[in-house]
């Protein structure tokens, strides 16, 4: 018996370029976000240095506007902001890349993968997480989807909010924004506090820089 996903799937993907082609004349991209200005400071974080894309994942990757920064913390923890800006979805040839797709085609090996909350201003919010390991490097990843108005952790949610997005205000952007903390020999809880920390702290800076 074919589960509800599959049905839906291409349902949703049939729906979605169909409104597609209607609407397509009448979006207005926004300008790109001024990652530029995007702060050295996140709390208890100090960015250490830029993760920039190699060129071939960036070709790969499809995104309009990218940020990669490492951070670190005052209490010894190392970690990553990646944000992957998307323009426009018209036709959908330009969409994020799901990290459940992008990690293990790097080498990760994920352990556990759910959701948790993350507490933001209008209230706690859904994002995915991944707990891996790569050789004897063990990393806790947090990722959401995130445009002007929401955040959504589900793919397929996502795809359906393009539709409402499309007829509702002419617009089709949206990012992948990416937290990784490394374990450093401490707890998963521990490490899952600790990038939950630092996703929460940049979670208002980016809908700022997205409210265009």
């Amino acid at each position: 018996m074919l589960s509800r996903v599959a049905i839906l799937a291409p349902l949703v993907l049939a729906a979605q370029t169909g409104v597609t082609v209607w609407v397509a004349r009448a979006e207005k991209p926004p300008a790109p976000p001024r990652f530029s200005s995007f702060p050295t400071t996140l709390g208890n974080w100090t960015k250490t240095g830029d993760d920039p894309v190699p060129p071939e994942t960036l070709q790969q990757l499809g995104a309009d506007s990218t940020l990669g920064s490492i951070y670190a913390s005052k209490d010894g923890w190392l970690g990553s902001l990646f944000v992957a800006w998307f323009q426009s979805q018209r036709g959908g040839a330009s969409q994020p890349h799901s990290p459940q797709v992008c990690l293990p085609a790097a080498g990760w090996v994920p352990t556990v993968s759910d959701r948790i909350e993350m507490n933001a201003a209008g209230g706690p919010v859904a994002v995915n997480r991944y707990i891996a390991n790569l050789g004897q490097d063990k990393v806790v990843v947090l990722y959401w989807y995130q445009t002007r108005a929401r955040v959504i952790a589900s793919e397929w949610a996502a795809k359906w909010w393009v539709i409402v997005d499309r007829l509702k205000e002419q617009r089709t952007d949206t990012s992948l924004v990416r937290v990784v903390v490394w374990n450093s020999g401490r707890s998963d809880q521990a490490t899952t506090a600790a990038a939950l920390t630092l996703a929460q702290q940049s979670y208002p800076v980016l809908s700022r820089l997205f409210a265009r």
